[in-house]
């Protein structure tokens, strides 16, 4: 084993997903705001005919990981539509849970 499969490996995460969190919530609409330090992701589910909609989900995060989440973002979306270009074939969701700062996600 290489140093650098060592480090990965001493560096692993182990993501722990509920049944709860693992339903998901369904949201139509997101609203950004940000400061100097924090950017604040607001989703909302509007359902047609309301005069109001409640704010489902808030996500705070530093600047540094929301340019990550927009490449991340970016980079499902590219594979997604190179999929719907090969005939729409869903792969198996081996890479589910995206590499994020070199850590491997695990479901």
């Amino acid at each position: 084993m290489g140093n650098n499969e060592q480090n990965l490996k001493q560096n692993q995460i182990q993501i722990e997903l509920s049944d709860e969190i693992a339903q998901g919530t369904y949201t139509n609409l997101a609203v950004i705001a940000h400061s100097t330090s924090e950017f604040i992701l607001d989703f909302i589910r509007i359902v047609p005919g309301a005069t109001k909609a409640k704010v489902k989900s808030r996500i705070i995060l530093t600047p540094d990981n929301a340019k990550r989440l927009l490449l991340a973002l970016q980079d499902n979306i590219r594979k997604f539509e190179e999929m719907m270009k090969n005939g729409g074939v869903i792969p198996p969701y081996n890479d589910f849970l995206p590499h994020i700062g070199g850590i491997p996600g695990q479901a």
